[in-house]
Parts: structure tokens; C-alpha cells; sequence
């Protein structure tokens, strides 16, 4: 069986480049594997190198999600900030018959830039198959919600608003889960991964794609970060607890998200009972 090594980044759940992967697939048995690099932004807020990660790891989860259901077989992992370097271990690792390498057009491209498809084709030898994808004007083969949540993130009200969004949605939906975390504590961050850990969990149990990460402590922060690090986002949820008990309400953080953001913001309510009973299922 052969067996192609993909190198993308926010890319690599183009419509582009999954049509590239079929067409090959369509040739004979075929696998892939794919290689996101822990790249940073080269530009937008200050992000710190978790988030980073986490953020690569959150396409790795999502890429795989959607080339299985399209009937390829898939895997993947989160590579080198250096795209050239994330590809060379791949190859000694992995030991590909071929290459494809997924960028953004030339003129958003630092990858071309960098001459990286020519690069690897002369260090590899194999063939190095480039597929251009402009995910900010084409668009994705599926609608992104960004969700953000942290006490009320397993609220029922929020899951079953979710999956009311999903049910309303003639294409495929993916949900992308960001727990600001509370402070900056070694505590608030083990809290923060059981609330994601919980929500994925749950969101899985409906049948819902969802992957996810911890935010900023601020959550504003935490919300312009993920739109920075996953680039296309179709609409943003918001969980809190009610007015009088949300500090996120108080600080106006729905008002703030809607007024530096040109996509729809939905803001939903889940009492403090039930984000309570979820939280204390966490133990």
C-alpha cells in the first residue's frame, strides 16, 4: 500500500487539497499521513507556544475527522515550527512513496517564499505534488463554529444548541472548543483541560465533530487568538452564566466579540445549576 505524507498548515482541511488526496486515492490503495508544523503567526496578537501547539493539534484531530468520513485513510501529527524540518523527520520516519505539500497563493505564502516545495523535492528526491488553496475566499468543505466556554462548557443548553446548529446545517459541521483558562495557576489549567477534555467527550457522545483548546486567561484574548490561529471561522458561540453571575457578561465580552469580528456572534445562557451539576461530574 502506498503510502503519501501531506505537509500543511491552516490548509490542510482545504476543499484543494482533499480533492488532491481522493484523486490519488482513486489511482489504488493509498494512505496518509500528514505533518502540520507548530508554526507561529507571522503576525496579530501575542500567542503563546501551547497555544500554538494545541491550535496544530486541533487541525491534526479535525483533518482526520473529515478525511475519514470522505472514506480516506488518514493520520497525522503536529511537526517542527520549521515546515522544511517537519517534513525531513517525517521522511526518515515515515518513508513516503511521494509528497504533496498544501500552501496558502504565493503572495500570502511564506512557504513559497521560501522556496519549501522545491527544497524538499531536491533533499527527498520523491515526487512533491503543491496544491494552492486560498481558504480565506474559497472557503472550507464545512462550517466552522468557534465555541467558547469554561464553566458552562458542558452545560446542556450549550450542547444541545450545538447540535440543534449542526442538525440545521445542509454541509458538513465542525465545532472548535476554546476553555479560556481561569488565571495563570498550575490549578486553573487542570481545570481547563478536564472542562475540554469533558466537553469534546460529550460533543463526541452526539455525534458532533469538535475539537479544541485552552484560551488566554482573558477570555477577548482567548477568542481574537483562535480566530488568528484557525484563520476561518463562519460564526462564534459564546456560554456563559447569567448576567449577574458571568464576569464575562459583566466585562461585556459578547459586545466586545461582536463589535472587532465580522462574523455572526450567538450568546448562550446556561443556568448556574446545571453548570454546576456539569462541573461537579469533573470530580
Amino acid at each position: 500500500m502506498a503510502e503519501i505524507l501531506v505537509v500543511a498548515n491552516r490548509t490542510v482541511t482545504g476543499q484543494k487539497l482533499l480533492d488532491a488526496m481522493l484523486a490519488h486515492a482513486a489511482k489504488g490503495e493509498t494512505t496518509f499521513r500528514f505533518v502540520v508544523p507548530a508554526t507561529k503567526p507571522s503576525s496579530g496578537l501575542i500567542i503563546y507556544d501551547d497555544a500554538v501547539r494545541q491550535s496544530a493539534e486541533a487541525r491534526v484531530e479535525l483533518a482526520t475527522s473529515i478525511f475519514a468520513q470522505a472514506g480516506l485513510k488518514a493520520s497525522g501529527e503536529v511537526g517542527d515550527p520549521d515546515p522544511f524540518m517537519a517534513t525531513m523527520d517525517a521522511v526518515a520516519h515515515r518513508r513516503p512513496q511521494a509528497i504533496i505539500v498544501s500552501t496558502y497563493p504565493a503572495t500570502h505564502s511564506g512557504w513559497q517564499r521560501r522556496d519549501l516545495i522545491d527544497r524538499i523535492h531536491n533533499a527527498t528526491g520523491l515526487p512533491v505534488e503543491h496544491v494552492v488553496t486560498d481558504v480565506q475566499h474559497e472557503g472550507l468543505p464545512f462550517h466552522a463554529t468557534l465555541v467558547v466556554a469554561n464553566k458552562t462548557s458542558s452545560g446542556e443548553e450549550l450542547i444541545e444548541r450545538l447540535q440543534e446548529k449542526a442538525a440545521a446545517d445542509s454541509e458538513r459541521h465542525v465545532f472548535i472548543a476554546v476553555v479560556p483558562l481561569e488565571d495563570g495557576s498550575g490549578a486553573a489549567t487542570r481545570r481547563a483541560h478536564a472542562r475540554l477534555a469533558a466537553m469534546l467527550e460529550r460533543l463526541h457522545e452526539v455525534g458532533l465533530i469538535a475539537t479544541g483548546m485552552i484560551g488566554d486567561p482573558d477570555p477577548y484574548t482567548a477568542v481574537m487568538n483562535a480566530l488568528e490561529l484557525f484563520t476561518v471561522v463562519d460564526d462564534i458561540v459564546i456560554s456563559t452564566l447569567p448576567d449577574e453571575r458571568s464576569g464575562w457578561m459583566r466585562s461585556d465580552l459578547v459586545g466586545r466579540v461582536r463589535s472587532h469580528t465580522q462574523v455572526p456572534v450567538e450568546h448562550v445562557v446556561v443556568p448556574e445549576g446545571e453548570a454546576a451539576q456539569a462541573a461537579g461530574a469533573l470530580g
